[in-house]
């Protein structure tokens, strides 16, 4: 990814809640640079700030500190205006479906919105093929979801739907926050194969959001270990999980077996 566009950078990301002795550290001094076409997972355990730290890049949250810069440009977000722009550039998956859809909202009206925010003018007939197409793409028929709400669908079918939405919008910059874990195994791979299609056609940039080490490991170009709001070590996928460096990396992986075996085979 050396000759890739850095898309997205940041430079001592801090996010600090509270006030007092209230006050917590939820991300702390955290640098990146994510490149056009590259598959980075940000790694750690509950708590460690990872999903703090999507939602800031998503421009959901502010950052108390630092700078995060798109196409090299500090980000404009203060205008409704402005995020409407930047969210057409970066979307998101999250970890519950159910909690991404309005549920008062038809599926039909979720996927016209897509097409709204990129400001297409379509007849009723394109909007239908351009709604059909992508729910095509992740195997469900639009005749038979769309006039249901999102509460009468299942977990799978949502995940689906929010990557339907994608196939859509195109954006440059896909943010995953553990898309499978709320899934079963079968559709676990199915989601994820979807995302790695996603990526080869568009050359999206997927930022995954995981505590799955070995996800980390067979999807990723580059890895970020994140503890206690801290990236404690980053670098290539083999780098990191087969000569970790932090004693943090060398507890995540002990905790899977495979991974474990193939770092004690790496080693000297």
């Amino acid at each position: 990814m050396k000759n890739a566009e850095v898309l997205l950078s940041g430079s001592g990301i801090t996010k600090v809640f509270g006030y007092g002795k209230q006050k917590k550290t939820a991300v702390q001094d955290v640098s990146f640079s994510f490149h056009e076409g590259e598959i980075i997972s940000i790694v750690g355990e509950s708590g460690s700030g990872k999903t703090t730290l999507a939602k800031i890049l998503m421009g959901l949250l502010k950052e108390t500190g630092g700078e995060i810069l798109y196409r090299g440009k500090p980000r404009q977000l203060k205008r409704h205006k402005e995020r409407k722009r930047y969210w057409k550039d970066i979307q998101a998956i999250f970890q519950d479906p159910f909690s991404s859809f309005n549920v008062f909202h038809m599926v039909e009206k979720l996927l016209i919105d897509c097409i709204k925010l990129q400001g297409l003018k379509l007849t009723k007939e394109e909007q239908v093929l351009r709604m059909k197409e992508a729910c095509s793409f992740v195997n469900l028929k639009f005749e038979e979801l769309h006039n249901k709400y999102p509460f009468e669908l299942s977990g799978g079918q949502m995940q689906r739907l929010m990557i339907a939405r994608i196939f859509m919008l195109h954006p440059k910059i896909l943010i995953a926050d553990e898309p499978t874990s709320m899934i079963d195994a079968c559709s676990r791979s199915t989601i994820l194969d979807m995302l790695l299609k996603l990526r080869r056609e568009n050359n999206m940039t997927i930022i995954f959001i995981t505590h799955d080490v070995g996800l980390a490991y067979y999807v990723s170009d580059t890895i970020y270990i994140m503890e206690k709001g801290r990236i404690v070590e980053s670098g290539p996928a083999e780098d990191v999980i087969l000569r970790p460096r932090h004693r943090y990396t060398r507890q995540l992986i002990s905790d899977v077996p495979k991974i474990h075996e193939a770092w004690d085979l790496a080693q000297p």
